[in-house]
């Protein structure tokens, strides 16, 4: 307990990694608007240079989507077949260590925001993977949204 017993700390639940090359923590908050479902699911990203914290802010629940590497940071290329859904209850944010391929913000709900922690600074911190027509895959709507 800090604060003369008034609170209780969870003290450092993630580390920020956004030193490389230069580059500096920033905190923004993102507006999120849901796509359209069945969800065809066509590129993810990654931040090579950053790890990037998404921290719900209305206590809606999302959707996460990531994917396993499939070697080494240089020469990364993934499997869209390894892309796993994960929903979160709006409760629990999520830390992308730097180069986890992952789809950007999925909102379940209109207007919904998050808090999100990240690297700015020089560098290219952001590569895309788009699919093939063949690689895509398709994510329903989760049955938990509102």
């Amino acid at each position: 307990m800090i604060n003369n017993g008034s609170t209780r700390r969870y003290h450092q639940l993630a580390n920020v990694d956004t030193e490389t090359e230069g580059g500096s923590t920033i905190i923004s908050i993102f507006q999120a608007t849901p796509l359209a479902y069945p969800l065809s699911v066509s590129m993810m990203e990654r931040h090579p240079l950053g790890s990037q914290a998404f921290i719900p802010l209305l206590g809606n629940a999302y959707l996460i989507l990531v994917a396993a590497p499939t070697g080494d940071l240089e020469q990364d290329r993934l499997d869209s077949q390894t892309i796993r859904g994960f929903i979160s209850d709006g409760s629990q944010g999520v830390n992308y260590h730097k180069g986890v391929w992952h789809h950007p913000i999925l909102a379940l709900s209109d207007q919904d925001q998050f808090l999100i922690v990240d690297r700015a600074g020089p560098g290219n911190n952001c590569e895309e993977v788009h699919f093939t027509d063949a690689e895509k895959r398709i994510f329903a709507k989760p049955a938990c949204s509102v």
